[in-house]
């Protein structure tokens, strides 16, 4: 089984999935967030899928380590260096580590592998490609990076336009590509279409592998009567001109899932989003809970299976 994710909502399916008896569990991540603070290699995407499924993350924020400490931090906040980007004790380790291994020249992917090991992570973390590529946002503020806007701005900003610096170089990795073919079941996580799903398909041929697939494709909605659970979803796909709904995500994706999953506040979207040319599957995802996550998850077993 192959999951595509990105943000809270990625990892949380995740966990969901990783806890089904008899899942080998491969999870594509975003990259298009990472980018550099105080000379070290961030990549918050896969760690919070990493801390996530290692049993590390720090519930509370959705992100980041439990138990974790700002002394570093601290010391660079004296020196004068911006400290938006929390980074803390803990976390700063894992990224010196990360830094270290890619100025050894040693491939992002297999760096991902080992910490992923390292902490006891059972899936397998894939990265959609190892070149540089970062997202960019047009805002009514002027040119943002992901972070900038999400952590900096903390997401007040208008977002007009989205585009990925970069991507038209990337190419992906055998390990991503072989995870859509070889999948039995492919999942879309209920992450952030356009900042966190969007990015890995846009790496030329990621797309078409998703589409040639021969598994079935299921998203899950990540959207709840027109709103996030967490997360900026709703306001970018307004910015940029999309319905903030489950039918807009339908639309989004159409003619790269089989099946949408929504919950049963849009059971009404039914009709529309079949006529889309897609299966829908209405139930309850909400995933705040061990338990949700996990019954969640085999709901998405059943029906793709």
């Amino acid at each position: 089984m192959t999951l595509l994710a990105g943000g809270v909502g990625g990892a949380k399916m995740a966990e969901g999935l990783a806890a089904l008896d008899d899942v080998e569990l491969t999870i594509i991540g975003n990259i298009a967030d990472d980018d550099q603070f105080h000379g070290l290699w961030v990549s918050p995407d896969i760690d919070t899928v990493t801390y996530t499924l290692a049993g590390l993350i720090d519930r509370q924020q959705g992100w980041g380590v439990a138990d974790e400490g700002l002394r570093a931090l601290g010391v660079l906040e004296t020196l004068g260096e911006h400290t938006w980007m929390t980074l803390g004790d803990k976390d700063l380790g894992l990224h010196i580590y990360r830094t270290m291994r890619r100025h050894e020249g040693d491939r992002p992917s297999d760096i991902a592998r080992h910490i992923a090991k390292a902490f006891g992570v059972e899936p397998t973390i894939v990265l959609p490609t190892d070149d540089w590529m970062q997202t960019r946002l047009v805002t009514d503020i002027g040119p943002l990076s992901f972070q900038e806007y999400f952590v900096r701005e903390k997401c007040k900003p208008d977002v007009q336009e989205i585009w990925f610096e970069g991507v038209e170089f990337a190419k992906p990795t055998p390990e991503a590509l072989e995870a859509l073919e070889n999948a039995d079941l492919i999942i879309v996580a209920p992450s952030n279409p356009l900042v966190s799903i969007d990015p890995i398909l846009a790496i030329p041929g990621m797309h078409d592998a998703l589409v040639e697939a021969p598994a079935s494709v299921i998203a899950v909605s990540p959207l709840i009567a027109g709103k996030t659970v967490k997360g900026p979803a709703a306001r970018m796909m307004t910015g940029v001109g999309l319905e903030a709904s489950a039918l807009g995500v339908a639309r989004h994706y159409q003619g790269l899932v089989d099946c949408l999953v929504i919950d049963n506040q849009d059971a009404a979207l039914e009709a529309d989003i079949e006529a889309l040319g897609m299966d829908v599957s209405v139930t309850d995802i909400m995933i705040g809970t061990p338990e949700r996550k996990r019954t969640l998850a085999a709901h998405l077993a059943e029906v793709g299976m």
